[in-house]
């Protein structure tokens, strides 16, 4: 093996160029003073030192600095190899299991035939969520999840529901309190539909929910590139057309918001509120991808998810704030209307 080749190699451990000349030059020795290895790599006697110190850490080699001059002996290939092999066998379960798991999340699909699996999958979907979940639930099988949505709810997650077969709208009494952001009902049948943190989620027809004999199958997935469409067709499909039943209370100041639908929806709770909102948003710039921060006062929210709406289509969600430099339109997600693509906003009152 060339020199080049053997450089190339020993570089992928983490090895430095410099590191490797004096590990190749300390094998030729065998053992050697720091100044023989200086001289004969290029390097300087401090620079050895400091070397030998951390080849010795990776058991490339031993120095021996109880003897006067001090001196710095390479160890064998042979335990060398099989450090690094042991290290590497070490890693390897830890990285087949991350492998492993990605995949099985990357695409994976589930059909479900009985409302009690389905029904389960909510619930163990629910308690998994972290920033966002969407559903909507015959009112009759609320109760059946309603606990694992108080929870979501309890760990800051924004939480919009429909609940439907509900012939009057104003008659909330089957929905308990603290199961939702905002919960809206509708007296028609519709799919059951969730989607947790625009990853995971369930689709079932109506029928295999409200019947216990129906034929009819539903999916649980774990699809990135799905998930939001679904996400899209509850809010542009069926949000609109269900009443407000409730709405919750404002989150307490401040606040930091990985998800920008929840966001907006406090922004928009606070505001209603008449408190002087201010916002610190990370993100990017959509004129030209580069990083950003900016800061302002919350001047105007764009948004569907509450009463009265006033955005432009059911999907837009956007923070309108009044910076030192100007006015700045911040969006979500795959912004490109808006000034800023935020990845977190941070609220807080004046």
């Amino acid at each position: 093996m060339d020199d080049r080749t053997l450089t190339d190699r020993l570089e992928r451990f983490g090895l430095s160029e410099k590191e490797i000349d004096t590990y190749l030059t300390l094998l030729e020795y065998g053992e050697a003073k720091a100044s023989t290895v200086a001289d004969a790599a290029g390097v300087s006697k401090r620079y050895v030192y400091s070397v030998s110190e951390s080849l010795a850490d990776r058991g490339f080699v031993e120095v021996h600095d109880h003897a006067v001059p001090t001196t710095i002996r390479a160890n064998p290939p042979t335990e060398v190899t099989e450090r690094l092999r042991s290290e590497v066998d070490a890693i390897r379960p830890g990285l087949e299991e991350r492998f492993s798991r990605a995949e099985r999340e990357t695409e994976q699909f589930e059909v479900i035939k009985s409302r009690v699996t389905v029904i389960k999958r909510l619930r163990s979907l629910a308690a998994g969520a972290d920033a966002e979940l969407t559903l909507s639930i015959p009112a009759r099988r609320l109760s059946e999840v309603a606990p694992a949505l108080a929870g979501a709810v309890d760990r800051g997650v924004l939480v919009l529901l429909i609940v439907s077969g509900v012939d009057d709208p104003s008659a909330v009494d089957a929905v308990p309190d603290g199961v939702a952001s905002v919960v809206r009902t509708w007296s028609e049948a519709m799919p059951t539909m969730l989607t947790v943190d625009s990853a995971r989620g369930v689709v079932a027809p109506p029928e295999l929910v409200s019947r216990s004999n129906s034929d009819r199958r539903a999916i649980a997935f774990t699809q990135q590139q799905l998930a939001p469409v679904i996400v899209g067709s509850f809010l542009g499909n069926y949000w609109p057309v269900a009443s407000e039943a409730a709405t919750a209370e404002p989150a307490a100041l401040p606040a930091e918001y990985t998800n920008f639908r929840h966001a907006v929806f406090q922004s928009t709770q606070h505001l209603r509120s008449e408190t002087t909102l201010y916002a610190t948003v990370g993100g990017r710039r959509t004129a030209d991808d580069e990083t950003v921060e900016v800061a302002g006062r919350v001047a105007s929210v764009s948004q569907g998810m509450v009463e009265p709406t006033n955005n432009e289509f059911p999907v837009q969600h956007s923070l309108t704030l009044t910076t030192d430099d100007g006015v700045v339109a911040v969006g979500g997600q795959g912004a490109f209307v808006e000034d800023v693509e935020a990845d977190l906003v941070r609220l807080d009152a004046e």
